[in-house]
């Protein structure tokens, strides 16, 4: 959460020619807003509406962004190893000057939760990664720039 997952997936989508899906936008799209879903039906019903945004995304080329929560369904991390990840890490410090806590449910009333939240997820996404950049003190397009190399790369 807050990493940048969304700027740097426009800005690379862009660079690299190919479209930008972004899970949560997809889910507020169809559903509506996310702190709603999570006040109206729970975070199980909002897993659940995740799930199809995530599958749907990565069946299409595209530059996807997935929310922090996508990845503790299995499901999504069997799909993830089928394709290229690139896992955003930012500090606590930095993630919190810059995020819009109102915005994010899980924080909203509990600035700290990022750091457990976080840490809880490490694990996980440390092994879906393919490739790891950190965003917490770097130019985002400088990020953008190392990944397109990356990617021609990896091609």
């Amino acid at each position: 959460m807050g990493a940048g997952k969304t700027r740097v997936g426009k800005r690379l989508a862009k660079a690299l020619g190919v479209r930008f899906i972004d899970t949560d936008a997809v889910i507020q799209s169809e559903h509506g807003v996310i702190q709603r879903i999570f006040d109206e039906h729970g975070e199980a019903h909002f897993r659940g509406l995740e799930r199809d945004a995530v599958a749907d995304a990565l069946a299409q080329p595209a530059i996807v962004s997935l929310g922090g929560g996508a990845v503790l369904d299995e499901r999504t991390q069997q799909d993830l190893t089928e394709a290229r990840v690139v896992l955003l890490t930012v500090t606590a410090e930095a993630v919190l000057a810059r995020a819009n806590l109102d915005k994010r449910p899980l924080l909203k009333d509990d600035p700290g939760a990022w750091t457990r939240i976080a840490e809880a997820r490490r694990p996980i996404y440390e092994r879906l990664a393919t490739v790891t950049f950190d965003t917490s003190h770097r130019p985002i397009q400088g990020i953008v720039d190392e990944l397109v190399v990356w990617a021609k790369e990896q091609e």
